[in-house]
């Protein structure tokens, strides 16, 4: 039951992203030609509130739900080549498939099938990292 509401926050992320038309392949490509301010606008938000909630993690020592403390940054070295390579693949596929992981649920749950192909390889990615993690650099 405590799950229920893990459903519940993924719904109303649906709801918002659609709502927002962040889902929109159109929007992203008036994004990625300079055409438009929206998505950098919902971006931009999604940067800020990501760096408030995490000066809130650190202040007030918050826990997750198993109660564990969450570390954030507490690393001093940067990764410079594993972060650009990363985003470079990430912004790759979103270009390629006009969508980043985050609405890949909300696009199928809209009926857009097409979706599956990017999710599955989404999930082919994160499982062959899985199997691969002890040989990567970290």
């Amino acid at each position: 039951m405590k799950d229920f509401r893990f459903l519940l926050s993924g719904i109303l992320f649906g709801v918002v992203l659609t709502r927002s038309e962040v889902l929109s392949w159109f929007r992203i490509q008036e994004m990625f030609r300079f055409q438009s301010f929206q998505m950098y606008g919902i971006i931009g938000l999604a940067v800020v509130t990501g760096i408030l909630s995490i000066q809130i993690i650190k202040k007030y020592q918050l826990k997750d739900i198993d109660g564990r403390k969450i570390s954030v940054g507490d690393e001093k070295s940067p990764r410079i080549i594993q972060y650009s390579v990363g985003g470079f693949l990430f912004g790759l596929g979103w270009a390629l498939t006009g969508a980043c992981p985050g609405p890949l649920y909300a696009l199928i749950g809209n009926g857009v099938w097409v979706a599956l192909i990017p999710l599955s390889s989404a999930i082919l990615g994160a499982l062959l990292y899985g199997l691969l993690e002890d040989y990567l650099p970290h």
